[in-house]
C-alpha cells in the first residue's frame, strides 16, 4: 500500500519578468513563485519574515523567533500594513514552512537563510538541483509503473 503523504512537494509559479518595484513587492513575488504564498492571500507575514532573514543574512546574524517577530512588526509598521499574524506561534509556523522549503534553517533555536546563502543560490543548490530532479524522477517512476500495468 502506497501512503498518500508526500515525502516532498513543491509549487512553482511563473510570473512576468521582475520590474522596478519596491523590495517588499519583489519578495512577495518570490514567495508566490515558490508556493510559499497563495495568489490573493492577504496573510503575507511570510514575506516580511523572508525580508528579515535576508537582512540578517547580510550581517551573518542568526535570529530567534522573538527577534524575527519584533523586526517583522517594525517592517510592517513602516509599510503601513496590518499588524496581524505576529503571534509567536504563527511566526514559528511560517519559519517551519521556510525550513520545509529548504530556504531557512534552525540551529540552537535561532534561524537563518540556509548557510547564510543568497536566496537565489539557495534556490539553485537546494531546490533546482536537488529537490526538483528527485521529484521528477519519482514522477517518472509512477508514470512508468502505470504504463507497465495491464
Amino acid at each position: 500500500m502506497v501512503r498518500d503523504i508526500p515525502l516532498n512537494e513543491i509549487t512553482l509559479r511563473k510570473y512576468e519578468k521582475p520590474y522596478d518595484a519596491p523590495k517588499r513587492e519583489i519578495a512577495r513575488k518570490v514567495c508566490l513563485t515558490l508556493g510559499l504564498l497563495q495568489p490573493g492571500d492577504s496573510r503575507d507575514i511570510i514575506v516580511d519574515i523572508l525580508l528579515v532573514l535576508d537582512e540578517a543574512r547580510k550581517q551573518k546574524v542568526m535570529l530567534s523567533s522573538f527577534e524575527i517577530g519584533s523586526k517583522v512588526e517594525i517592517l510592517r509598521k513602516q509599510s503601513s500594513l496590518e499588524i496581524k499574524g505576529l503571534a509567536e506561534s504563527n511566526i514559528r509556523r511560517q519559519l517551519k514552512r521556510l525550513r520545509d522549503a529548504m530556504i531557512a534553517e534552525k540551529l540552537e533555536n535561532k534561524y537563518r537563510l540556509s548557510e547564510f546563502l543568497p536566496i537565489s543560490e539557495i534556490f539553485t543548490t537546494k531546490i533546482e538541483k536537488f529537490l526538483v530532479p528527485q521529484i521528477i524522477e519519482r514522477a517518472k517512476d509512477y508514470l512508468n509503473k502505470l504504463d507497465s500495468m495491464q
